[in-house]
């Protein structure tokens, strides 16, 4: 039996799908998405107003690219913040782990 088709979830009073806060990784972004079944999400920062929209389209990008560590926030990608392909911010490995660092799963 086929899939159904993703259905857009309107959550907010503006219309702009599931709202969620600028902190949140990529990952999780993408996960929500995938929960949701959305293509976008309305990002809000620390007061709860709504600093921009982000799609699904766009953080797969990001994800795939050479620049993509898994400490990006959704703050970093509105703002245009995101490090260069060589550069990792703050003393950060190869594999996007401060040297010594556990590595968490989000």
């Amino acid at each position: 039996m086929p899939e159904p088709a993703p259905v857009t979830m309107v959550e907010d009073i503006d219309g702009h799908g599931p709202r969620v806060c600028d902190d949140m990784t990529v990952e999780v972004a993408l996960a929500v998405m995938a929960g949701a079944r959305v293509e976008y999400l309305t990002v809000c920062d620390g007061d709860d107003q709504s600093t921009g929209l982000i799609t699904q389209v766009r953080l797969t990008v990001l994800r795939d690219s050479p620049t993509y560590t898994d400490r990006i926030r959704l703050r970093d990608v509105l703002d245009g913040s995101l490090p260069s392909s060589g550069a990792r911010p703050g003393g950060i490995g190869a594999y996007g782990r401060a040297p010594g660092a556990c590595a968490l799963s989000r």
